[in-house]
């Protein structure tokens, strides 16, 4: 008889990747049922963060939890930080979002409690266009910048971001050069 790994433990390795986050999903796909899910629950050694989504209570708050619990929050394996809560994780831009912006495939539709603090964004992204940020999947800069030359972020703030990404090496200048031409074309 082999010795199945705990749960707690299966769990652990995953949430240490995921600022001390497991979704529901990954708890099933390792094998571990809904009822060890509740008893780790019951016990308080997870805690309930949102709908699908726990977090053990001894794994250390960090700055940027509420970022990673969004994008675990869409359920969805290609979802992303995007747009101007991009900017801001790349600090690029004095951007200042009020809700955390989120991306997912086009033919994603869901509805969730909770969702008052995101602003849910569809488009089918390229795996080149999704890097990581503090180890939570967000978009690079170039496509932050491009979406939001689409959303209407102000102008002044998006000739920002173009500038200081290409100063801090996020952009390069071929693409600069592209994404300040849009810019001014966007008022053409």
């Amino acid at each position: 008889m082999t010795n199945r790994p705990l749960a707690r433990k299966e769990l652990w390795d995953i949430a240490t990747t995921q600022h001390g986050f497991v979704t529901a999903q990954q708890a099933t796909d390792m094998g571990v049922g809904k009822h060890a899910l509740q008893m780790l629950v019951h016990r308080g050694t997870l805690e309930r963060a949102a709908h699908g989504v726990y977090r053990f209570p001894q794994y250390p708050v960090g700055e940027h939890d509420n970022l990673m619990l969004a994008v675990l929050w869409t359920r969805v394996p290609e979802a992303a930080l995007s747009h101007e809560t991009a900017l801001d994780a790349y600090g690029i831009s004095d951007v200042n979002p009020n809700r955390i912006h989120l991306t997912v495939g086009k033919r994603r539709r869901f509805r969730r409690a909770g969702g008052d603090e995101y602003v849910v964004h569809y488009e089918d992204l390229a795996p080149t266009q999704i890097g990581w940020w503090q180890e939570i999947p967000t978009v690079t800069p170039v496509t932050a910048i491009a979406q939001c030359l689409a959303y209407g972020t102000p102008t002044y703030l998006l000739r920002q971001a173009i500038e200081r990404g290409h100063t801090q090496g996020y952009i390069k200048t071929d693409d600069r050069d592209a994404l300040a031409e849009a810019l001014e074309a966007r008022h053409d």
